[in-house]
């Protein structure tokens, strides 16, 4: 699989000069989209020629656990290459994180991937009160209302865009790689779209993301969330260094809601 962190934010993944609201007003959002129990797995396509072909999966899944004597969102992401694609780029990814119930504000992220190669482990304890962030690799001060790339994703999945217009620009702070960036969410309205499993009603958005090594930075990335109260992710769209990646929703298991934006099964 390619995806780093990169395509995980947003997997909605994801500073401009100015902006609709501030971060700060989609602090505290409460949950609605999400329960505990949720299974997704997404299944990653690559293509060079303009034929897009497997290259590897993600499973999401979501659990109620106890944290620090509190419950917490057990958010993972495993992802990995199909072992044919090993050859090319072998991906064996985890992230993990613990997630307030009541803020959906993160309590610990776990990073440990290896890509093509390159490995990196990072364990990280939020602070949001006092504003840090306790990393592998020191300590560092953070924005208010801080995510990380896995809570991110599903604190996203309740953003309401029924109160945004077109192109209008959502903003959040995420901590990656002991830095803080400054990123947002483009609204592009809603739309229909067929993917690998069926035709969904959905809403379209662009995250603007991290330059990596294998994505651009910017508004380069297209995302469909599924237009019903459970915004599950459907599809990722980008270029990458060499081609291109389309991701697409393949199973799902115990969501919140019925999925009624599914028009048609493929």
């Amino acid at each position: 699989m390619i995806p780093n962190p990169r395509l995980s934010l947003f997997l909605l993944s994801f500073c401009s000069t100015s902006f609709n609201s501030s971060s700060a007003q989609l602090c505290g959002i409460k949950n609605n989209a999400f329960q505990d129990g949720e299974s997704v797995i997404m299944k990653v396509f690559y293509s060079t020629l303009g034929m897009y072909i497997g290259a590897g999966e993600a499973n999401f899944t979501t659990t109620i656990e106890r944290f620090n004597g509190k419950p917490a969102y057990h958010c993972v992401g495993d992802g990995k290459s199909y072992s044919f694609f090993d050859n090319f780029f072998r991906v064996r990814d985890r992230y993990e994180s613990y997630i307030d119930t009541a803020s959906l504000l993160p309590y610990k992220f776990i990073r440990n991937v290896d890509e093509g190669g390159y490995k990196n482990y990072n364990n990280v304890s939020f602070n949001q009160g006092a504003g840090t962030a306790v990393s592998t690799n020191g300590v560092f001060k953070v924005s208010e209302c801080i995510q990380d790339v896995v809570s991110a994703v599903y604190y996203a999945r309740n953003i309401d865009f029924d109160k945004y217009k077109v192109n209008d620009k959502i903003p959040f702070d995420m901590f990656l790689d002991d830095e803080v960036y400054h990123l947002y969410i483009r609204y592009l309205g809603k739309e229909k779209i067929k993917t690998r499993y069926g035709k969904f009603k959905a809403i379209k958005f662009k995250p603007l993301l991290v330059k990596g090594t294998i994505f651009e930075g910017g508004e380069k990335m297209d995302a469909w969330v599924s237009d019903d109260p459970n915004h599950l992710l459907l599809r990722v769209e980008s270029p990458i260094a060499v081609g291109s990646i389309k991701v697409d929703m393949m199973s799902y298991k115990n969501l919140r809601y019925p999925l009624t934006s599914l028009i048609s099964v493929r």
